[in-house]
C-alpha cells in the first residue's frame, strides 16, 4: 500500500506541470516500471517534452534532451574519443546519452547513422566508444518524439529501431476545457513547482512489485493468440487481413505485452491482470510493429483498424 501511495503522489506531482494527457503520462510510468522505451507521436505543442521534464523532476532523475537534426552525428549523442594535448593521451568524452531519461526530440529528423547509434544503448543498455564499452546507469529510458506531418528533412525510422520501443503513443489534442486552463496558467505563469516524491531506490521497489503481479495462463495464451493472429491471420478466420498485413508483430511485442499488462494492472491498483489491462495497452504495443501492405495504404486502412479486427475475432477468456 505504501508503494501504491507513492505512485499516486507521483501522478499528482506530474499533473502540476501537465494538464490532461493521462494516456501519455500513464504510458511513461509503465515504461519506467518495466524499463521500456516510449515513442510519442503528435503534432508540435501537445506537451510531449513538458511531460517528460515533469516526470524527471518528480523522480529526481538525471534528464537530458537532444534535438535531432539532419546534420547530427553519432558522436553528438554517444560521445567520442578526443586527444588531450596537455597529457598527450586520448580520452573518452561521454555524450548526453549517459543519463536516466533521454528525450530524443523529433527523432525522425536524424539520418540512419544516428538512428543506429541509439540501437545498442536501447537494447543492451551499453555504449561503445572507440574500443571501450560503458554501461549506462539504471534506470535508463529513451522517450522519443516525432511529428507525423513533417516531410522536409525527415526520415522514416527503421523497423529494427521501432521494434525497440515498447509503446508508440499517438498524442492527441487536449479538450477545450483543458486548453483554456493551459492558456490561463501559461499566460499567468501559475504552474506549481513539481516536488521530488520518488527516488531510484523506491522506483526499483515498484519494479519488483510489478513483476509479482499475477496473470492467469488463459490471459497469457490470449496475448499469444493476438500476436500470432497478426502473423497468421488465415488461421484465425481473418481472411480479409491476409492481403493487408505484410509483416506481423515480432517476439519483442509478446515480451512487452506481458510486461505492460502487469504494469498497467499495478497502476490501476490491482494485484492481478484482467482483460481490461490487455485492451488498454494492446494498440500501443502493436501499432508500430505490424507492417501493412501497399494495398492497405491504398485503401487507407490503418494499423489500429487491423488490431481492432483481430481483437473482435479472438474470444476473450
Amino acid at each position: 500500500m505504501h508503494l501504491q501511495n507513492k505512485l499516486n503522489e507521483l501522478k499528482i506531482e506530474i499533473a502540476k506541470g501537465v494538464i490532461g494527457q493521462e494516456e501519455m503520462v500513464n504510458s511513461i510510468l509503465i515504461g519506467l516500471l518495466t524499463s521500456g522505451h516510449i515513442l510519442l507521436e503528435g503534432v508540435p505543442g501537445l506537451a510531449k517534452t513538458t511531460t517528460v521534464k515533469a516526470v524527471s523532476q518528480a523522480l529526481n532523475l538525471d534528464f537530458k534532451r537532444i534535438q535531432f537534426t539532419p546534420d547530427l552525428l553519432p558522436s553528438d549523442i554517444i560521445g567520442a574519443q578526443i586527444f588531450d594535448m596537455k597529457t598527450n593521451e586520448f580520452k573518452i568524452k561521454k555524450g548526453p546519452i549517459f543519463t536516466n531519461l533521454l528525450l530524443a526530440d523529433e527523432i525522425n529528423r536524424a539520418p540512419a547513422k544516428v538512428q543506429s547509434a541509439l540501437l545498442e544503448v536501447m537494447q543492451e543498455r551499453q555504449v561503445t566508444i572507440a574500443e571501450k564499452t560503458f554501461k549506462v546507469d539504471s534506470p535508463f529510458l529513451v522517450l522519443a518524439t516525432q511529428n507525423p506531418i513533417e516531410q522536409e528533412g525527415a526520415y522514416t525510422l527503421p523497423e529494427a529501431q521501432l521494434d525497440r520501443f515498447m509503446f508508440k503513443i499517438v498524442v492527441s489534442y487536449n479538450t477545450k476545457e483543458q486548453e483554456y486552463e493551459i492558456a490561463k496558467k501559461v499566460t499567468m505563469n501559475s504552474f506549481e513547482t513539481i516536488n521530488k516524491v520518488l527516488d531510484k531506490e523506491t522506483l526499483e521497489e515498484l519494479k519488483k512489485a510489478v513483476k509479482d503481479i499475477h496473470i492467469d495462463k488463459d490471459l497469457e495464451e490470449y496475448i499469444i493468440d493476438i500476436i500470432d493472429a497478426s502473423r497468421n491471420p488465415k488461421d484465425y478466420a481473418l481472411d480479409d487481413l491476409v492481403d493487408i498485413i505484410h509483416f506481423g508483430a515480432s517476439p519483442r511485442a509478446t515480451i512487452d505485452m506481458f510486461k505492460a499488462v502487469k504494469a498497467n494492472a499495478y497502476l490501476r491498483g490491482n494485484d492481478y491482470v484482467s482483460p481490461i489491462d490487455i485492451a488498454i495497452v494492446v494498440k500501443n504495443v502493436l501499432r508500430h510493429r505490424i507492417i501493412l501492405t501497399y494495398e492497405a495504404m491504398a485503401k487507407e486502412i490503418n494499423v489500429d483498424d487491423v488490431i481492432q479486427k483481430i481483437l473482435e475475432k479472438i474470444a476473450i477468456p
